[in-house]
């Protein structure tokens, strides 16, 4: 609390210091920006691993999938526990030890020869790494260092690892069809290795701790102090929002988003597209397109938070990803890209993570304080959702010959999901604290 009384006057003294340069907190984004962009690098590996591993060990795509669904399911699973260890050690080195264990469980893929391996490197230790920043480091971040463009901001920032995507995405696969899986794999640990230093000196936890007000704040807040027992609070915010509804609505809207998104497209549509005959270095490129439409629909996003009712947003974004995702069988026939393949990569790029800013906004009109921890516990549903598809995905894939059913299915349950988002009422009508 020495620092909290310390840090008061500097920001007093100088009222007039934010008006005249950048704000700190602009900075600190920008970080929280490139920390993601290197992170990101893991998720451009998966789906480029399936035909590879498969032609090399035997393993059938259902165990590679399942692997894969362990990397999504802990991913989600350990982000509220993240919130809180923010909270209770800070961001700096929280995110400086996810990026390590991302790095060391990259890296020892390499001499795996067992499926339990992969599990073991790729699904446990890349799985509990990412799912330690994962969109909770966003959350975080964007909760303490701003009061004003919170939509913006949250937009940005999940943007940063679709922007990731786009710089890995076709550097990954040239790597894999010229020089084989693991120099790709080594790429990872390294990226992810790389960034440890940028989080480590310029990274700061919150802004009392230079002295600053959060960015849009007119009071100087300050530097709560450390919360012990991060694991507890992390729980027992999941037992006092489980009593809820719009909780469920949001957690279940979000589970069918990973299941469409991260589970689906980003795992299998490689793969399916080179089942059609179409080279894997085309449809890496094509994913890394979606990647490119992904930052201008999130920010797009963010900007349209801030100024349209969340939940409405929320059911048009999953209407138009359904019929989007029904359009894609009749669209991979062909190995060639055509104009409406390129249409479909383009529709559906803007709508990947869109979903996100206007989540996250539900999630702090709901909870308040608790917002960072209760979007961790939707975060795990939207990857539990991303980890079933996944294997089921796989499963499909072995059993059927085709990715089609899958497709479909997914279709669907964007419908679902539209009518759930259009269900959440608005805090202060009613349903917020009704089971």
């Amino acid at each position: 609390m020495t620092q909290t009384s310390d840090a008061a006057p500097a920001a007093q003294e100088a009222p007039d210091a934010g008006r005249r340069r950048i704000h700190r907190a602009w900075f600190v984004a920008a970080v929280t920006f490139v920390t993601i962009v290197g992170a990101a690098a893991f998720r451009s590996v998966p789906g480029l691993l399936i035909d590879p591993l498969h032609d090399e060990f035997d393993w059938s795509r259902g165990t590679i999938g399942a692997a894969v669904s362990v990397n999504l399911a802990l991913y989600g699973l350990t982000a509220p526990f993240a919130a809180a260890l923010m909270d209770r050690f800070g961001i700096r080195r929280v995110v400086a030890v996810a990026l390590t264990v991302i790095a060391l469980g990259s890296g020892l893929t390499v001499w795996m020869t067992a499926a339990w391996q992969l599990m073991l490197c790729w699904g446990l230790l890349v799985g509990l790494g990412s799912g330690s920043m994962a969109l909770a480091f966003a959350a975080t971040v964007t909760n303490r260092w701003f009061t004003e463009r919170r939509g913006l901001v949250s937009g940005i920032l999940t943007a940063a690892s679709a922007s990731g995507q786009l710089i890995f995405l076709p550097l990954l696969s040239w790597i894999v069809e010229r020089h084989d899986w693991r120099p790709a794999a080594v790429t990872v640990a390294l990226a992810a290795l790389a960034v440890v230093p940028f989080v480590w000196l310029l990274l700061r936890d919150h802004p009392a701790d230079v002295g600053l007000k959060p960015y849009g704040a007119t009071e100087f807040v300050p530097k709560p102090a450390p919360v012990p027992g991060a694991a507890r609070r992390a729980v027992t915010v999941l037992f006092s929002v489980a009593r809820t509804g719009p909780f469920w609505l949001l957690a279940g809207t979000f589970a069918i988003c990973g299941a469409s998104t991260n589970g689906l497209i980003q795992t299998h549509f490689v793969p399916a597209a080179h089942d059609h005959g179409m080279p894997l270095t085309t449809a890496a490129s094509l994913l890394a397109v979606i990647g490119v439409f992904d930052v201008v629909g999130t920010i797009a996003s963010g900007w349209f938070t801030d100024r349209f009712e969340a939940r409405r947003l929320l059911a048009v974004y999953y209407s138009l990803r359904g019929v989007s995702l029904l359009f894609l069988p009749l669209l991979l026939v062909t190995p060639s890209v055509q104009p409406p393949m390129i249409f479909f990569i383009v529709f559906y790029g803007l709508d990947w993570v869109a979903t996100v800013p206007p989540t996250l906004a539900l999630c702090r009109e709901q909870y308040g304080e608790d917002s960072a921890i209760v979007f961790g516990w939707v975060l795990a549903s939207h990857q539990v959702g991303a980890a079933l598809v996944a294997f089921l995905g796989g499963l499909a894939r072995d059993t059927f010959g085709s990715y089609d059913v899958v497709w479909y299915a997914s279709g669907a349950l964007c419908a679902v999901a539209a009518l759930m988002a259009l269900v959440i009422r608005r805090r202060g009508v009613g349903v917020a604290d009704t089971p």
